[in-house]
């Protein structure tokens, strides 16, 4: 890989920022059809170098210094790569988001404000050990228009390297430099810096590095961190689709940050619900912590005032017995990180006030948790999970990676028109209408 300094590719990434908003829908589509291809037909180089840091976190984990959770999510199969590659088309396959009217209002005749989604410009994003993200991360900038800079964790350095240059040189019609790869700590905090470059930074990771980025930076942060997620068996659940949903949600996958990580069961239905839940998760290798109340019925670890917080990314799951929605919601919202809960009830009463009164970006009512993921929810693909409020929630997908202008025509009207004693009235009428340049003009 050509090496730059850091300011340098920040400011390319900057100038391509600015051309590759002009560039069509059908060449960005057909430069996400060139990175497919691409990964298809490099498979064997991106699982080589693939294969170079699995071994090096393989070691790391024997040593005790990595989790099997890190390790599982830095492998790379011939099936992982080509999902990968199927998500990107899937991305070239979405509606563009850049150039629609979001609103359009009639000032007064003639004069006409439209307001019209954009790129954001130049995106940075920190992500984790996970190589996927960084293809996913690149493919939903180029589609919404946008220049990036990708960072990723060092253990997966050469599997990021390999798919960044297979990036790289699968776009090389596009503007140069629309997509930067920086990988050393000294290159992230000069990055922090560049306020005036950078319209954005995207963290994935802990609470605490998120923070760290946002108190080191003047740079607007969306901040992906932990999954802390719940799942709720009320007393009035059907105890056999409760079990399907907790199962799922904590075993499917749980390495990921949408499985869930403690089980709160309706102090009504504990006794009946937990021997079959607990016999089922044991047997699927699943290390349980219960409460007090949870201990009595069945036979788990301890669970400590810590275990409530933890995002375990493994096959640990906490249970609590709650007596009822109240406390739950209470719980939730105390110990969860904002990211995905689940109620699973009949009572649609209780459902709403779960739903309703839980602060987090989604809420299920009978559903696993894993479901919270942009390809699920139909975005294509996302770029993290925002567990804030401002400008994203959720899954962020194509639509989180744009901001808006308005646009005005007009035919030569003046300010001066609508002041004084005899100002003009605006009627400020809002129309279905598409923003096209100079519209009046034509007419």
């Amino acid at each position: 890989m050509t090496e730059y300094d850091t300011e340098s590719q920040v400011t390319d990434a900057q100038h391509a920022a600015l051309r590759l908003a002009n560039v069509d829908e059908e060449t960005r589509d057909a430069a996400l059809e060139s990175i497919a291809d691409a990964i298809r037909d490099h498979e064997a180089e991106v699982r080589e170098a693939n294969a170079t840091d699995v071994e090096a976190a393989e070691a790391m984990l024997e040593r005790g210094e990595y989790t099997q959770a890190l390790v599982d999510r830095l492998k790379l199969d011939d099936a992982k790569l080509d999902s990968i590659a199927e998500m990107v088309e899937s991305v070239a396959e979405r509606e563009d988001p850049l150039g629609e009217t979001l609103a359009a209002r009639e000032l007064d005749e003639d004069l006409e404000l439209y307001k019209v989604a954009v790129p954001i410009g130049v995106v940075g994003t920190i992500f984790e050990s996970r190589p996927d993200a960084l293809v996913q991360i690149a493919a939903l900038a180029l589609k919404s228009g946008n220049a990036v800079i990708l960072k990723g964790g060092s253990e997966a350095s050469e599997s990021n390297r390999v798919l960044y240059e297979l990036i790289r040189e699968a776009t090389a019609e596009l503007p140069d430099g629309w997509v930067q790869l920086i990988e050393a700590h000294e290159e992230v905090d000069a990055l922090l810096e560049m306020d005036d470059k950078v319209d954005l930074l995207m963290p994935r990771g802990s609470s605490e590095f998120v923070s760290y980025i946002q108190n080191n930076t003047q740079i607007p942060v969306l901040g992906h961190t932990e999954g802390v997620c719940h799942v709720y068996v009320d007393e009035a659940a059907d105890l056999e689709q409760a079990e399907e949903i907790a199962f799922d949600a904590k075993v499917q996958y749980p390495a990921v940050c949408n499985a869930v990580e403690t089980l709160l069961v309706d102090d009504s239905v504990a006794e009946t619900f937990l021997p079959a839940i607990v016999e089922r998760y044991e047997a699927a290798g699943v290390e349980l912590r219960g409460d007090e109340a949870t201990r009595e019925i069945v036979d788990v670890g301890e669970a400590t005032d810590d275990d409530w917080d933890s995002e375990y990314g493994d096959l640990e799951l906490s249970i609590k017995v709650v007596s009822d929605v109240y406390e739950a919601v209470e719980h939730v919202n105390a110990h969860g990180s904002k990211h995905t809960e689940s109620i699973v009830t009949e009572n649609a009463d209780t459902a709403e006030l779960f739903m309703t009164g839980i602060d987090a970006a989604s809420v299920f009512h009978n559903a696993s948790t894993r479901f919270a993921d942009g390809y699920r929810y139909g975005l294509g693909a996302e770029v993290g999970i925002s567990t804030g409020k401002i400008h994203a929630r959720g899954p962020v997908g194509l639509a989180g990676l744009t901001t808006y202008k308005y646009y005005l025509e007009g035919d030569g009207q003046l300010v001066a028109t609508y002041a004084g004693d005899d100002a003009r009235a605006f009627t400020h009428e809002a129309f279905d209408g598409e923003w096209t340049p100079g519209r009046l003009a034509d007419e």
